[in-house]
C-alpha cells in the first residue's frame, strides 16, 4: 500500500495540484490584502469602512446584514481584480499563441493531435506524416 501511495503521489498531476494549491493560497492572501486595504476604502460609504455592525432585529432574531454586505463587496472586488489581473491577460496570451501557432501546426491524421507542420512523425503516436507547407518543398517524395 505504501508503494502504491508513493507511485500515485509521484505522478506529475498530484505534485502539480499541490503546487497549485500552495500558490493559490499565497495568491489569495495577496488579493485579500489588496481588496481589504486598497479597494474597499474606495467604494464604501464615506466614513463607514466596516458594515459588520449593521443589523436588523425582527421578533427575537437579529439579522447581521452588515456582515453580508462586507462579504458581498469583498467578493465583487476580488472577482473584478482577478478578472482584470489574471483572466484577461491569460485570454489575450492564449489568443496570441493560437494566432501565431495556427500556421505552423497541423493535425496528425492518425490521432488528431496538433503537431508542427514540418514534423515527419507524430510526437504522440509516431505515425508518419505527409510533409506539408514550406518544409515539404525540399523533401523528395
Amino acid at each position: 500500500m505504501g508503494r502504491e501511495l508513493r507511485d500515485f503521489i509521484m505522478r506529475g498531476s498530484v505534485v502539480d495540484l499541490a503546487v497549485g494549491v500552495v500558490v493559490g493560497v499565497a495568491f489569495a492572501g495577496v488579493i485579500n490584502s489588496f481588496v481589504a486595504n486598497l479597494l474597499t476604502p474606495l467604494v464604501t460609504i464615506p466614513g463607514e469602512v466596516d458594515f459588520s455592525q449593521l443589523s436588523l432585529t425582527v421578533g427575537g432574531g437579529t439579522f447581521l446584514y452588515g456582515r453580508f454586505l462586507n462579504d458581498l463587496i469583498g467578493f465583487l472586488l476580488i472577482a473584478t481584480a482577478v478578472v482584470r489581473v489574471v483572466v484577461r491577460p491569460m485570454n489575450r496570451l492564449r489568443a496570441a499563441r493560437a494566432r501565431s501557432g495556427d500556421a505552423a501546426t497541423v493535425r496528425c491524421a492518425a490521432c488528431l493531435s496538433t503537431i508542427p507542420a514540418a514534423a515527419r512523425r507524430c510526437a504522440f503516436c509516431a505515425a508518419p506524416q505527409d510533409p506539408v507547407g514550406p518544409a515539404a518543398e525540399g523533401v523528395d517524395a
